[in-house]
């Protein structure tokens, strides 16, 4: 097929494709679609695949022009888009053409159409004035040491009856409750047996701990509850609850002694308590390093992004925000059509929570283009050799065997997600022999993954 273009571009990353299609390939295409009515069309009289074209064009005249016109428009455009010198002109996977004006059909003229899509951003990176990436200062000590074990130790702790039948703090309670009216009724709907949590944490919803402390197993205690009215629940915000509560169980934790017999349970591979504790040490410092790299890579995109302004395709925007939706969706183990009405049940709407997550959206696609377009600009690539330095990195980092690793990297997406990640990183090592590389603040460990 021969077709021209012209290509003008509009704006927010927006383009109008013009087409015009050869006469030849208009008649050629109008009369391979008669073609098919003619070996297709029945009509009575006539035998099938013989009835005369004037016929059928007098019967179906529009019809046969307008799948004539589509499947012209379709051939084109995929000659169009199949044409890989022009990667830049290509709509984006979600930006579907749409056709300006349905166009007439002259089989002795050519076809002229016109349709708009969204492509990728152009998107110049300039400006590296003034860029300052601070990578703060972290040590791993015995405080951070300890409080991994004390998980370790949670984790493997067994749950006993408690022979102290008084609940304290982080025993763990089942309780029956029941909500009172102002009369000191029961609401029957309020009840609820069983109620299992841990006194002082925020498993409870009713954050009646402080009051079920001291109470005695098979005690009964009628609490009057009164929130703030900035509580986070807005059923009890700025209210006062009165329940009937009764303790029925109490339990706590038994945590396991600190010692070599711990240390074998948590994996085999260890025989001592400070073998452990060197591991522990040692994944402490990989999740420190990681972190440190994430917060200086955010850093400069944030900065790349602010001084280096682009508009990002409405279509692009669009289908971050309907995945974002969709995940949590997911999250709640429900469709996104249930959702949408469970957000109206809680006196939110679709578009107001949509619009409230568009502005981390769109900074989070930005980002994502800057780093995809420095990494065409920059030409970067990985070797094979540069991999099986990863390999070796990655098993070393969670004590794997190498060849764990690679079979793990065996599967294509796996390996995929490995090669596109070596690549930022080089990027970033590139990009930052261009800003000013500094010391920031000295933080706890913790402090880092708190942001």
């Amino acid at each position: 097929m021969k077709v021209t273009k012209e290509i003008e571009k509009l704006g927010k990353s927006s383009v109008k494709l013009t087409v015009t299609v050869a006469k030849k390939d208009v008649a050629d295409g109008y009369n391979e679609t008669l073609k098919q009515y003619v070996k297709h069309v029945q009509i009575p009289g006539f035998r099938k695949g013989h009835v005369p074209a004037k016929v059928l064009e007098s019967k179906y005249g529009e019809q046969i022009k307008a799948e004539s016109i589509s499947e012209l428009i379709n051939k084109a455009l995929d000659e169009i888009f199949k044409d890989e010198k022009d990667t830049e002109n290509r709509p984006l996977p979600y930006a579907q053409p749409v056709l300006q004006e349905m166009p007439a059909l002259d089989v002795t003229k050519e076809l002229k159409f016109a349709v708009t899509y969204d492509v990728f951003p152009e998107v110049e990176i300039k400006n590296f004035d003034g860029i300052e990436v601070k990578e703060p200062e972290t040590e791993i000590g015995d405080e951070e040491v300890a409080e991994e074990l004390k998980g370790i130790q949670e984790r493997n702790a067994v749950v006993i009856d408690k022979k102290d039948d008084t609940v304290a703090k982080d025993d763990i309670v089942t309780i029956n409750i029941v909500e009172k009216d102002e009369s000191g009724n029961e609401i029957a709907s309020t009840k609820r047996d069983g109620f299992t949590f841990t006194v002082g944490t925020a498993e409870n919803v009713y954050k009646i701990d402080d009051e079920i402390v001291g109470m005695k197993k098979d005690e009964t205690k009628e609490i009057s509850k009164t929130y703030a009215a900035d509580d986070s629940d807005a059923e009890l915000a700025g209210k006062t609850k009165k329940y009937s509560v009764t303790v029925s169980t109490i339990k706590f934790r038994e945590l396991p002694k600190l010692d070599d017999d711990l240390a074998q349970d948590v994996n085999e591979k260890f025989k001592t308590l400070d073998e452990l504790k060197a591991d522990i040490k040692k994944q402490l410092e990989n999740a420190k390093n990681r972190r440190i790299s994430e917060i200086k890579s955010n850093s400069l995109l944030e900065q790349l992004v602010e001084k280096n302004a682009f508009e990002i395709p409405e279509s692009m925007l669009n289908a971050e925000l309907d995945a974002r939706w969709r995940m949590m969706a997911n999250q709640f183990r429900t469709t996104p059509e249930e959702l949408e009405k469970l957000a109206k049940a809680s006196g939110q709407t679709k578009e107001d929570m949509l619009k409230n997550w568009t502005a981390e959206a769109e900074k989070m696609l930005k980002s994502r283009i800057i780093v995809d377009t420095l990494l065409k600009e920059k030409n970067i690539t990985v070797t094979p050799e540069e991999i099986d330095a990863e390999y070796s990195k990655i098993a070393e980092q969670n004590g794997l065997s190498l060849d764990e690793v690679k079979k793990h990297y065996e599967d294509a997406r796996a390996k995929e997600y490995l090669i596109d990640s070596t690549k930022e990183q080089k990027l970033y090592e590139e990009l930052y022999k261009q800003v000013k590389v500094s010391k920031g603040d000295k933080v706890k460990f913790a402090d880092l993954f708190k942001n």
